[in-house]
């Protein structure tokens, strides 16, 4: 049976022409009408049949559905009152008034516009989260509705007799779907049918509201020093463009701190600034703050202007409240544009150490740098071309001629050009030049004390040969064989290294003119890179690389430190390794290790991604290296896991611990249950270390969010399975 469509207007039109002298006049089969133009219909009717009955009444029955606007009304039977312009409806019935709220009742009497009247045995759903079981809902104006004697709960129920895990009970509830809030009256939270908190009014942000201001949800935090302490959050909407959440947290160890982040939007950029002060037993008499601000907006003709604001009152602050684990705050101004064939970069740095070794007096406290780097394709000689200039410079604290007050500043000149050539037999044959000018000027420092200029030309030539196979069974092969030879012209003038202490030695850089992060240093001599990568690309949907390599040298300069696995005549071996497989798994370990197998250093790390599991690992070795500042060994195992062990519980830990010192420096375990309409997140952890300024401690966290008063729940994936017999 086709069903009869339409306008409201034309309906009731005719349902007056009939006259109440027409009883059981039926309309025809595929009913179309258009309304005149002047006056456009109100709502508009579907239905498998529409008839007209006694005292001038229109009756629809059979998947009713009634239109008007966003409203979309679902019903069973619905008889229209011309002479009371009601709606008679019979259920079951679904009324949708918006993207995000849905009603379900019995039966209804409701206006031909669906904007006023009154719903019987009635639910309300909001978000798809947020569930309100009510006596009757009265639609008010097209904005309220007002639930009365009302369950309101996002817990999944499998019974009509079970009692969700939370649920709030209260005589009223008022939905303003204008300003998208829920007021309660006489409001009292249950859990698992208990009463545990009541409250005579009570407003909640509608779950379709992004930003509302009001209370978020409160955290407990139990540490050994501040001891056990609630935080409450409390959140201001300060207009569509920017916000303010304020958090007291108050403990029995005395602390009374304000914790504070505001956030706002610019038509060209944002900032964010979060910050917090205190008093407590720990240092008393002291105010404690500290204040992190960042920020970024963009300028006229591509340019980025980028800041970041970090200080703390005392050494110990961050980590005491646990807000970070920074031990360098860095404040920095820069400004950058980044276009095709361009790069300009200046930044501005302020340093300021929190390490009981290190001190601000010789530290660089202030630095700067510019640069500008230009690409260009000349057609002369082809391949690509990049000239860059830059200045950069730094200031220490202390005014003295012994090394610790050192200050310098440096201008440099840099030109490289490569270009590659693809020959024949498929090799390709590679050519890079490149020319540095450093020029340095030293203050407070008896050994460099002056000005210097630095001119080192560089040139190399590569030849790499790809070899590509494919077997029957779908894998693929890839081999590639690098030779490459270097060389940099040694420079007599002695300058000062400050900006590439920290030597890397990894695939990424095997194949490189210099192995220095920095350009105070630069490599120099004659030397051979030579390495072999192979790939192995499984069909099954994993794959294995191995890249091994070495350098020669002419002759050892003395350039590179014992423990870098670059000193001597000859670098260590250096074997990388990678290994992807389905489900989201990958290993991958670098080493570095001499001709007698003896391991200089070595990276392994894992990372596992699943729906059950997550782990981040990593095992670190290093030799000792007296010019990065580490005079012995280094041995640590980081690992970070998570793992979903039942439905809905999930484990976690974390972990920090240095084999050399035979002792754990961070640990930490947590308990999370979550489900669609709660999440529970418990932790514990420890810092082990200590120092002169910061002590042991244990932290104990407890979390409780309740989803649909500003909290998602997570969805249908780990919503609780009913049984079905």
């Amino acid at each position: 049976m086709r069903r009869l469509s339409a306008p409201f207007a034309i309906m009731a039109a005719a349902l007056a022409a009939a006259g109440p002298d027409l009883p059981g006049a039926a309309y025809g089969q595929g009913l179309r009408a258009e309304a005149p133009a002047e006056q456009p219909p109100a709502a508009t009717l579907i239905a498998d049949r529409v008839s007209v009955g006694e005292l001038n009444q229109l009756i629809a029955e059979g998947n009713v559905e009634v239109l008007y606007g966003e409203a979309r009304l679902s019903a069973s039977r619905v008889v229209y009152d011309r002479q009371g312009e009601r709606l008679s409806i019979e259920g079951p019935i679904t009324l949708t008034t918006g993207p995000e709220t849905v009603l379900v009742a019995d039966s209804a009497e409701l206006s031909p516009d669906l904007t006023e009247g009154i719903l019987r045995s009635a639910r309300m759903v909001l978000n798809r989260q947020l569930q309100i079981a009510a006596a009757d809902i009265q639609r008010i104006a097209g904005r309220y509705n007002r639930l009365d004697r009302t369950v309101a709960s996002a817990c999944r129920v499998c019974s009509e007799s079970e009692v969700p895990l939370w649920q709030i009970r209260a005589r009223r509830i008022i939905q303003d779907q204008q300003e998208l809030q829920l007021y309660f009256d006489h409001a009292r939270l249950e859990v698992m049918g208990v009463p545990v908190f009541y409250l005579p009014r009570l407003r909640v942000p509608d779950p379709a509201l992004k930003r509302a201001t009001g209370f978020l949800t409160p955290s407990i935090r139990v540490t050994d020093q501040l001891g056990t302490g609630v935080k409450i959050p409390y959140f201001f909407t300060l207009g569509d463009h920017q916000d303010l959440l304020l958090t007291p947290y108050v403990s029995t160890g005395q602390t009374r701190t304000l914790e504070l982040r505001y956030r706002r939007a610019f038509r060209n950029g944002d900032m964010e600034v979060n910050a917090a002060v205190s008093r407590d037993d720990l240092e008393p008499g002291e105010t404690r703050y500290y204040l992190f601000a960042e920020g970024g907006f963009d300028l006229p003709k591509d340019f980025r202007l980028d800041f970041g604001i970090q200080g703390v009152s005392d050494t110990s602050y961050l980590l005491d409240y646990g807000y970070d684990d920074t031990d360098r705050l860095e404040s920095e101004l820069s400004l950058t544009r980044v276009r095709r064939d361009q790069l300009f970069a200046g930044d501005l740095i302020y340093y300021h150490t929190l390490r009981d070794s290190e001190s601000n007096q010789t530290i660089p406290f202030l630095i700067g740098e510019v640069s500008y780097t230009r690409r260009v394709e000349p057609a002369a000689i082809g391949g690509i071309a990049n000239l860059t200039f830059s200045a950069d410079g730094f200031q220490r604290r202390l005014n003295d001629s012994s090394g610790d007050g050192l200050d310098m500043a440096r201008v440099s000149a840099e030109f490289d050009w490569r270009r590659d050539w693809v020959l024949n037999n498929g090799m390709v044959l590679a050519t890079e030049a490149a020319l540095d000018i450093d020029h340095f000027r030293v203050t407070d420092d008896a050994v460099y004390e002056g000005s210097s200029t630095r001119t080192m030309p560089a040139a190399l030539v590569e030849l790499r040969w790809p070899l590509v196979k494919s077997g029957a069974d779908g894998v693929t092969h890839v081999l590639e064989p690098v030779v490459q030879l270097a060389w940099s012209r040694e420079e007599d003038s002695d300058t000062p290294n400050e900006d590439s202490v920290l030597v890397e030695f990894d695939e990424a850089n095997l194949f490189s003119l210099t192995r220095f992060a920095g350009e105070d240093a630069r490599e120099a001599g004659l030397r051979a890179n030579l390495g072999v990568g192979w790939t192995r690309y499984d069909p099954a949907g994993w794959s294995l690389a191995l890249t091994v390599g070495r350098i020669w040298r002419e002759e050892d300069l003395g350039q590179f430190s014992e423990g870098s696995g670059l000193d001597g005549s000859s670098s260590d071996w250096l074997a990388a390794v990678q290994l992807d497989l389905p489900g989201n798994f990958s290993l991958s370990n670098r080493a570095l290790f001499d001709d007698g197998f003896d391991v200089t250093r070595n990276d392994l790390r894992i990372d596992w991604d699943t729906d059950r599991v997550e782990l981040s690992s990593s095992l670190l070795w290093a030799d000792a290296n007296v010019d990065e500042d580490r005079n012995e060994d280094q041995a640590d195992w980081v690992m970070d896991a998570a793992y979903e062990f039942r439905p809905n519980w999930i484990g976690k830990a974390d972990w920090r611990y240095d084999f050399v010192a035979d002792e754990a420096t961070r640990a930490g375990i947590g308990l999370e249950y979550r489900n669609e309409c709660v999440t529970v997140d418990l932790s514990l952890s420890r810092r082990f270390t200590s120092s002169t300024s910061v002590e042991p401690s244990t932290d104990f966290g407890l979390t409780v969010s309740l989803a649909g008063f500003g909290a998602k729940g997570d969805g249908a994936r780990r919503a609780r399975r009913c049984a079905r017999f």
